[in-house]
């Protein structure tokens, strides 16, 4: 059977963030066998051969093989460097950056930790501060994507295709006759529950992406379904006179 090759540029064009979020309950969802073929990869950077993962699972060489036949059309596995074994060389397989994307990260606890301890030893002012400017500056990187918008409409549609990449499942929705932003998945969801000052984030990103000043319309926080967003007007320039 001739296995396909790992290409570094091939996976990384396919996966996106979206993609990696919604790929960390995908691995709950797989059998108890291809659970601990993907674990013991993740063990060993290097790779591992059918026979070492026959060891590890317990099961035989076809078992194996058709395994890995589906986390390879997954894109969560690839081939990788064949070793020398003394005679036959032997395939390696090595698990891709997306199957890593499988295995949970809690980051919201890090993340509420992390932001807690700025409230302690920092104070509300700096920590609001700060949270504007990185939400500004990430903005600022995304705004060269939403700069060829043709009006608010279309700078709306190209802030919603930002927001969802990163996992926010937004979406653009009609409301009074206005292009509203609608985030069905609040990434800080339940950090903001008791830190509403990450909310700050989020508006400073947008307005930096956009060049637009951005007004929240509905807050999950305050019982609504979704959070939404309305696109200002673009900002007169100031002309200097003598």
């Amino acid at each position: 059977m001739r296995w396909p090759m790992a290409s570094p540029g091939s996976f990384r064009t396919r996966q996106s963030e979206k993609r990696a979020v919604k790929n960390a309950s995908a691995l709950r969802q797989l059998g108890a066998t291809q659970q601990k073929l993907l674990r013991k990869l993740l063990s060993c950077p290097q790779g591992a051969s059918v026979e070492e993962l026959c060891k590890a699972l317990g099961v035989t060489h076809n078992a194996v093989r058709q395994h890995l036949t589906a986390l390879l059309a997954a894109g969560w596995v690839a081939r990788g460097e064949t070793r020398p074994s003394g005679g036959r060389p032997r395939a390696c397989f090595v698990l891709l950056p997306a199957g890593r994307e499988l295995f949970p990260r809690n980051y919201a606890l890090i993340a509420r930790g992390m932001i807690e301890h700025l409230y302690a030893h920092a104070g509300t002012a700096p920590v609001q501060d700060m949270l504007a400017e990185m939400g500004a500056n990430l903005g600022a990187a995304a705004a060269a994507r939403i700069a060829t918008a043709r009006g608010a409409e279309d700078a709306t549609r190209l802030l919603a295709e930002q927001l969802d990449a990163l996992g926010y499942e937004a979406q653009v929705s009609q409301r009074d006759g206005h292009g509203e932003v609608e985030a069905w998945n609040c990434v800080f969801h339940a950090l903001a529950k008791a830190h509403p000052d990450v909310c700050r984030f989020d508006l400073a990103f947008m307005s930096a992406a956009t060049g637009r000043p951005v007004q929240r319309t509905a807050c999950m926080l305050h019982g609504q379904p979704a959070c939404r967003f309305r696109l200002g007007a673009v900002p007169a320039k100031t002309v200097a006179t003598k």
